[in-house]
């Protein structure tokens, strides 16, 4: 029973895979027509380096999502984890310390939200909009609301070059920033599809009564999907810190919408239960190479939002009609 299950969830997720990539080679044909910019070299690598540290948390995010809950707390996260790096970093601590902060710090925002969405029993939508603003105004006051800024003459700890040169820096001109994400990718896969626990994230969101009757500790699972989603925003913000040199109280403002939309435009179903990080992966590229190709085009930046927006319902759309014809 459970191999069949397996199957079943395998060939769906391979079949919207599918899909989701013919969706991107179209828009890659389509833009390598209208722009002779899109196809080079430089613009390839800009668009991996663009999408790397929304990537990076998407990566989570589709976990929680699978797990039949949500997150909108990321982008907070994000900017809070960095936030602490910088400031423990400019007030004279070593960078080491400064980025095990970050990394606590998301981990710990990301327990919390787990925890009081399953043993609190509150809705993972209000829990998670709670702690975004939690987050946010947390940093807003430990900062002053000011740009904390990287430099020689803000920086007394040693290394301070070694940790730029992790957002800036390059390996045979392939971005720092963008191998990591890959390696993100491939540890996420790996969490996701080869270990007891991605299994049971697709168990319990998909049917949360047969996941209890197997025996799945559902709320731990939950919370693992959480916290995972909160290390990886903190590793986005820890970079993100790196490659900008600076960071202030509203980064990442918004940016969860645009994690949400390469996830579900992967193929992740909102209803839980169905999604690939292959799937998400090839979305965060869809985002990318919209956005990039876009600006190309050079419309407006209204426009931008209005067709990204356009591309999530139908996304939602061809989720919703292909389950309900599945069933």
């Amino acid at each position: 029973m459970v191999k069949s299950f397996k199957v079943l969830i395998k060939i769906g997720n391979s079949t919207r895979e599918i899909g989701v990539f013919a969706a991107l080679v179209l828009l890659v044909i389509f833009f390598s027509i209208t722009s002779p910019y899109f196809l080079k070299v430089n613009n390839l690598l800009n668009i991996i380096r663009q999408i790397s540290l929304l990537g990076i948390i998407s990566m989570g995010m589709t976990m929680v999502i699978v797990s039949g809950e949500i997150d909108l707390s990321v982008g907070a996260v994000y900017g809070a984890a960095a936030i602490v790096c910088g400031m423990i970093i400019t007030n004279g601590g070593p960078i080491w310390l400064g980025i095990v902060s970050a990394l606590l710090t998301g981990f710990f925002f990301g327990a919390l939200n787990g925890v009081l969405s399953t043993y609190g029993r509150i809705p993972a939508l209000i829990v998670t909009l709670g702690m975004m603003n939690i987050a946010r105004g947390s940093v807003l006051v430990l900062s002053g609301a000011r740009v904390i800024s990287l430099s020689s003459r803000t920086v007394s700890a040693e290394g301070l070059d070694s940790f730029l040169f992790l957002g800036q820096g390059k390996i045979f001109q392939i971005p720092i920033i963008s191998i990591i994400f890959i390696l993100t990718v491939i540890i996420a896969n790996i969490i996701y599809s080869k270990t007891l626990l991605g299994f049971r994230m697709r168990a319990v969101g998909g049917n949360k009564s047969a996941a209890r009757a197997a025996g799945i500790n559902q709320k731990f699972i939950k919370i693992a999907a959480f916290s995972l989603t909160g290390l990886l925003c903190a590793i986005g913000g820890i970079l993100n810190l790196s490659s900008l040199a600076n960071v202030q109280g509203t980064t990442g403002s918004g940016l969860e919408l645009d994690v949400i939309s390469a996830v579900i435009i992967g193929g992740t179903s909102l209803n839980g239960g169905e999604g690939t990080i292959l799937g998400t992966f090839i979305g965060v590229l869809i985002m990318g190479v919209l956005k990039n190709g876009i600006i190309l085009l050079g419309v407006s930046p209204f426009l931008q939002m209005l067709i990204i927006g356009i591309v999530i319902i139908a996304a939602v759309a061809i989720d919703m009609w292909s389950r309900s014809k599945s069933e």
